[in-house]
């Protein structure tokens, strides 16, 4: 379900500005806010210095990185992590995630150091949700059961909403 668009000049001036230094590695923007901007970047999983990376998809969005960042500081992964050990259901669609995850970056290059590793702690855990988030938005509703978590929260607590634009 992934609507990957192209790149243009003014998603890297975008990208530039959200992060605050040139992006590496783009390959496409893989989901956008409403008003047009980059929220997700598909990043190679090479970058151009050599490095492997295994984080195929970067959550650029300031609002929706912050809004991660105080969930994180929150502790809500805690939560989320007993809510995998005692839910089968949730586990096993979260494992299918981190399989859909590594078909995907699989098309865009072979890189044997990072082979079998997604992303955000997938598939038994959850380290990331920057990482869980862009995989979300980037693939789908339903694919990435965490991802969808954390969206539903920042929704709730007013944080961010990629229905909404929340850029400056």
């Amino acid at each position: 379900m992934e609507t990957l668009s192209s790149v243009t000049d003014d998603d890297i001036d975008a990208l530039e500005h959200q992060l605050g230094r040139l992006p590496r590695g783009v390959v496409s923007i893989a989901a956008r806010c409403v008003c047009g901007k980059p929220t997700v970047v598909q990043t190679a999983p090479r970058l151009p210095d050599g490095s492997p990376f295994p984080t195929m998809y970067y959550l650029t969005h300031p609002a929706a990185v912050k809004g991660c960042s105080t969930l994180e500081a929150e502790h809500v992964m805690d939560l989320m992590n007993e809510e995998l050990r005692n839910n089968e259901d949730l586990a096993q669609r979260y494992q299918q995630a981190h399989e859909y995850y590594i078909e995907t970056r699989r098309v865009l290059g072979d890189v044997p150091e990072i082979d079998g590793i997604s992303a955000g702690g997938m598939p038994t855990r959850v380290k990331c949700l920057h990482a869980v988030l862009g995989h979300a938005l980037a693939a789908g509703p339903g694919v990435n059961p965490i991802g969808d978590w954390t969206l539903d929260l920042l929704k709730e607590r007013g944080f961010w909403n990629h229905e909404a634009c929340f850029c400056e």
